[in-house]
């Protein structure tokens, strides 16, 4: 039986994507992304949410491009990585364990869901996806043009 490690979320960005560089040259783009869930409680009829906070780092140099150039707080980003626990201690000598969505080298997705619009540059902000392999593509997702033709009832 083959194992798997697949992360799916669909949110929005809590706070700017952060850049740390390292001494090698590497770097990694760290995300706070918030999924929501609402529901009418049956007893009171009053509408309540519940949110979670997901933690993102992007080690894959496409993708961390893409993220530093187009995200910014309350995008809404489709992301898609590995969870992996790491353990860390803290000023007082204590063991602590931090779970994140990882997305490494050749490995990870990153779809920018938010309508495309201009940011003076003639540079859209929005409806970009950004893949593992050898980086950004560059591809576009919705916003116009011929892919608005293949939206047909196809029953796969």
């Amino acid at each position: 039986m083959k194992n798997l490690n697949k992360v799916q979320l669909i949110g929005r960005l809590g706070a700017d994507p952060e850049t740390k560089s390292f001494q090698n040259g590497g770097k990694v783009v760290n995300l706070r992304v918030a999924t929501s869930e609402t529901w009418k409680d049956k007893n009171t009829g009053e509408k309540k949410e519940k949110t979670e906070w997901h933690s993102v780092s992007i080690f894959n140099e496409g993708i961390g491009t893409v993220a530093e150039r187009y995200l910014k707080k309350g995008s809404k980003v489709y992301i898609e990585g590995s969870l992996q626990t790491r353990k860390w201690q803290d000023q007082n000598g204590n063991d602590r364990y931090t779970t994140e969505i990882i997305l490494r080298p050749f490995d990870g997705t990153i779809e920018l869901l938010d309508p495309p619009s201009g940011n003076g540059n003639g540079q859209q902000s929005g409806g970009q996806r950004s893949s593992g392999g050898s980086g950004w593509g560059g591809q576009q997702q919705g916003g116009g043009g011929a892919s608005d033709d293949l939206d047909d009832d196809i029953p796969f």
